[in-house]
């Protein structure tokens, strides 16, 4: 299927889905209420190293339906006004950013919303390079969040749970965003992993990649399950290499716009 196919096809069942995320965003924000995601998150012990997981935004930067994310403009210059101020304008789904609630739940959490508990989060982060080297549109799943659980100990509740693909090292090549027939392909979360996670109180889940879900999903399972149940999810984390499979604290500065679906975020990690 073509992109601008799928990205017509998803919109169609959006639409047909409205009322399945009024539901479901009505229960995600009990949840919330619930304490799932509003509880003080057990954080890691500090070394004082810190870790920035953030790409910088540029027009070049890939992004998912392949229009520049950003544009800025000079409004003032330092010649004629004696400073400097540029008009900076971008989407919000672009460079590192933060997918929320309200992104594909009607009725949802907006990112102003999203409480800042939830924003200071335990990193858990699955290695899944092996697997994303013999399939470009390879998942983490539930098998590979029980080996991590076998190799670390469990998952904090109000965690945030990655996942490494190696990604990061197609930046600045075609390959990061479509295969050589122009296809979407990417590795990504599996429906059957985040619902697994839902169970255990996660709180966010990152990618590496441009989506949640992989290249060549057809429905977007994880977006239409994962944010309506009251979760957000970090796209674009760059640097993951940089950091073990645990034992790092998160911490996501995520916009705080009125309304909004999302935003470019800094993310930046605690040893």
């Amino acid at each position: 299927m073509c992109n601008a196919c799928l990205i017509d096809s998803v919109r169609e069942s959006a639409l047909s889905r409205r009322d399945f995320f009024r539901r479901s965003a009505a229960a995600g924000l009990a949840a919330t209420a619930a304490g799932t995601l509003a509880a003080r998150p057990a954080l890691a012990q500090s070394s004082g190293k810190v870790v920035d997981l953030t790409y910088t935004l540029t027009p070049e930067f890939p992004t998912f339906d392949g229009k520049p994310g950003i544009s800025l403009d000079p409004d003032k210059d330092y010649a004629a006004d004696g400073y400097k101020i540029w008009k900076v304008s971008f989407f919000e789904h672009s460079g590192t950013h933060v997918d929320a609630p309200m992104h594909f739940a009607e009725g949802g959490l907006s990112v102003d919303n999203l409480t800042a508990e939830s924003l200071i989060c335990p990193l858990c982060i699955i290695d899944l390079k092996a697997k994303a080297a013999e399939d470009p549109n390879a998942m983490v799943e539930p098998e590979d969040i029980e080996n991590w659980i076998s190799d670390n100990g469990d998952i904090p509740e109000g965690a945030c749970v990655a996942m490494n693909s190696g990604w990061g090292a197609k930046m600045g090549d075609a390959s990061f965003r479509n295969d050589p027939e122009g296809n979407f392909a990417f590795p990504g979360f599996a429906k059957s992993a985040t619902d697994m996670l839902l169970g255990m109180g996660v709180a966010s889940i990152g990618v590496d990649t441009l989506s949640l879900d992989p290249g060549n999903s057809a429905d977007f399972a994880v977006h239409y399950s994962w944010l309506p149940a009251g979760r957000y999810g970090i796209e674009n984390l760059a640097n993951l290499d940089g950091l073990p499979a645990s034992g790092a604290t998160i911490f996501v500065g995520a916009p705080k716009h009125a309304n909004g679906t999302g935003g470019p975020a800094r993310i930046m990690a605690v040893l």
